[in-house]
């Protein structure tokens, strides 16, 4: 869930000085789109690729990650390994594997793309919405999950680099399913980020979902960030905001995380989009949403998503324990809303609870 990006939209050049020059280009991506600005004059001089070429390469960037790692794409690699198939694995789909698998270890599995079938099961993967009885849910908590899989994909790929489900899983009968929901907007941000730090740009902000800014933007300031306020049914972004979040001129990705758009009510009890795969139910606490600046964007993505299965108390001491890390959390307090707000979280109106 992206912050607000608080900047009127560009749709060719500015300039805010007689040196910079700014372009904006769009398209769509991931089933929405994407917005990057960024500024043509570099540190080093003024970047050589022109417009046309920056966005072919950013185009063919997300075409390349839509088509392997968007499970809502039906012939991407995900979605074709996802339903059996035995696919020709590229590095893009063996780095983010990875890097997943990293991440459910440092959270001791409170980040798990391999627990995509209890997504699905309660209706927020790429199925229905749904209510599962408690014996589907401890059935499916022995056999999904990265605890069932092996460490690596490079070891078990077979010749020609052509993998299956069966030779990922560590025993037979298993059937893996990966849902990279929780990253996969992030990782997106920063491979574009990354293309674009290659040919020389500094200030830029790239918009895929989530974002990734770095340097100034059109004005000459740092860049501005909207926060939502996490409002049962406030699906419209930048029409309620907490605060407004100021970048100072850092790289760095920010996202939020909450439970506000994505649930549904069943029998009175609201059952939210965020799943603990350790216990394989819903998260039931009072934190309401969670930014977390990083230094990427994936893993402001990942400990987003995190802090939103931890809860508030386990969130803050996370934070507070990754000097790397900024965040700011919105929670229930008797029935009131509370914000908390790590030491170097700088809001433009100088909140900072």
């Amino acid at each position: 869930m992206t912050p607000v990006l608080l900047l009127a939209g560009l749709l060719l050049c500015c300039a805010c000085s007689r040196k910079a020059d700014y372009i904006v280009i769009s398209g769509y991506a991931q089933g929405g789109t994407y917005t990057v600005k960024l500024n043509r004059q570099g540190p080093s001089g003024r970047v050589r690729t022109a417009p046309e070429q920056i966005k072919q390469a950013v185009d063919s960037i997300l075409y390349t990650i839509d088509t392997t790692l968007s499970g809502y794409n039906p012939s991407s690699l995900l979605s074709r390994f996802n339903a059996g198939e035995r696919i020709p694995v590229n590095d893009m789909f063996l780095d983010i594997y990875r890097e997943a698998r990293a991440l459910w270890e440092e959270t001791g599995g409170a980040l798990d793309v391999a627990a995509g079938g209890l997504f699905d099961l309660w209706g927020f993967g790429f199925t229905d919405d749904t209510l599962p009885p408690a014996e589907r849910i401890r059935g499916l908590l022995d056999s999904v999950g990265m605890h069932t899989l092996a460490p690596g994909m490079e070891e078990v790929l077979a010749p020609g680099r052509t993998l299956s489900g069966c030779d990922l899983a560590l025993r037979e009968g298993l059937h893996p399913v990966l849902n990279y929901n929780a990253i996969a907007q992030g990782y997106s941000c920063d491979r574009v980020a990354d293309y674009l730090h290659g040919i020389g740009v500094k200030d830029m902000l790239v918009d895929i979902g989530e974002i990734y800014c770095d340097g100034k933007n059109p004005s000459g300031r740092s860049w501005s960030i909207g926060i939502d306020r996490p409002v049962d049914g406030n699906n419209q972004l930048g029409a309620d905001l907490d605060g407004i979040w100021q970048s100072g001129g850092k790289a760095c990705g920010i996202v939020t995380s909450g439970n506000y758009r994505k649930y549904y009510i069943r029998n009175g009890k609201k059952y939210a989009h965020t799943i603990d795969p350790r216990t394989g139910y819903p998260v039931s606490h009072t934190l309401l949403s969670a930014t977390i600046v990083a230094p990427d964007a994936m893993r402001a993505d990942a400990y987003a998503t995190y802090c939103m299965v931890i809860g508030l108390d386990s969130a803050r001491v996370f934070i507070q324990e990754h000097p790397e890390l900024e965040g700011y959390l919105i929670y229930d307090q008797d029935g009131e809303m509370r914000e908390w707000a790590s030491e170097g979280f700088t809001l433009a109106d100088g909140v900072n609870r």
